[in-house]
């Protein structure tokens, strides 16, 4: 970057004060100048692409909801990348459901197996009601096209590229877009 650049987009430092004091545009700007970084950070150690993407959604999202904490200390690409091994390692934290390999000589894994249970009726409204309040948010608080592309990318599973292809945008666009429509959800 050269000494002009730098006297049009502002220092880190800037851009968080102005985020500080509701500026959601110095927020895309970090997005934009952290994005690539993050992107190959993340890339060289998860070899799948969707789970690349999403986590560096996430990253951001954890980035921006936690941006206060951050202390002038050390430099912010440091944080940066601070928040995004932290957000890796709680990826590979979350509890997964158990699998068991099919195997078509040993049937004991099937739904008979003592240590599948049932949901029980409470689990089954919470999630229910979990869902209903997604759906309302994502209907008042997205735009269309955020809906659609949530839609493609967490439902459907369809990769980014998949769906810039068939929405006609950027790839950089879609991942914005879905960024901002995970920001919009989280925050209700």
């Amino acid at each position: 970057m050269n000494a002009a650049d730098r006297a049009v987009t502002p220092p880190d430092l800037e851009l968080i004060e102005r985020i500080s004091n509701g500026d959601k545009a110095s927020f895309s700007t970090l997005y934009e100048r952290y994005f690539q970084r993050v992107y190959r950070f993340v890339d060289r150690r998860i070899h799948n692409r969707a789970d690349v993407e999403e986590i560096v959604q996430e990253v951001f999202t954890n980035i921006f909801a936690s941006l206060e904490s951050f202390r002038s200390d050390a430099p912010f690409g440091a944080w940066v990348f601070g928040v995004t091994r932290i957000t890796i390692a709680n990826r590979f934290k979350k509890k997964r459901p158990p699998t068991v390999p099919i195997d078509a000589q040993d049937e004991s894994h099937m739904i008979g197996n003592p240590g599948w249970r049932e949901p029980t009726p409470l689990e089954h409204y919470e999630c229910q009601e979990k869902l209903s309040l997604l759906e309302a948010a994502a209907d008042r608080d997205l735009s269309p096209i955020q809906r659609r592309l949530f839609v493609m990318h967490h439902l459907q599973h369809q990769s980014i590229r998949e769906i810039a292809r068939v929405t006609n945008k950027s790839a950089d666009a879609v991942k914005s877009d879905l960024y901002r429509a995970r920001r919009t959800l989280l925050a209700r």
